[in-house]
């Protein structure tokens, strides 16, 4: 599993390139010619980057969904719904799609984000919002999602 570190602004050209900023590109070296697949976010209007090794683990659980049953052939279609085969160019740059650009309302200046084994790529001024409007609730966040009340495996 691939566990990315960091957070880094940058800007996309005219065509919606952007160049993978170095600390990401040395990171993502060993994966960098498997290739990647780039999706829109679940919960928020940012785009998910999954190095291929980390989009086929996922895909290994999603094909567990028994597809006849329509909750989950709904939930496959909605979540590959504008997914898009990316490749990293020999000078560090990646192609994001128009029709991505436009869910993600993308401009200019854009927040590459590290989420465990994924990147996220917002537009800054929605990430900046995001992380505003998730500051407050935060430490109630953090003590339900990693209290594990719920299992009885608390952290010490």
């Amino acid at each position: 599993m691939t566990h990315l570190i960091g957070t880094y602004e940058c800007k996309a050209d005219a065509k919606g390139r952007l160049m993978l900023p170095a600390a990401f590109k040395k990171q993502l070296a060993p994966v960098l010619q498997e290739g990647f697949v780039l999706k829109r976010g679940v919960f928020q209007p940012c785009l998910e980057l999954y190095p291929m090794k980390e989009w086929n683990l996922l895909m290994q659980k999603m094909n567990r969904l028994n597809r006849f049953k329509k909750k989950n052939n709904d939930f496959i279609r909605r979540f590959t719904a504008g997914v898009k085969m990316i490749e990293i160019d020999g000078t560090g740059r990646l192609l994001i799609p128009k029709d991505l650009i436009v869910f993600a309302g993308i401009t200019k200046e854009l927040v590459l984000s590290s989420a465990v084994n994924i990147l996220e790529i917002w537009d800054k001024d929605k990430y900046e919002q995001a992380i505003d409007d998730a500051t407050s609730d935060f430490a109630d966040l953090a003590e339900e999602v990693m209290g594990f009340e719920d299992d009885g495996n608390e952290l010490s």
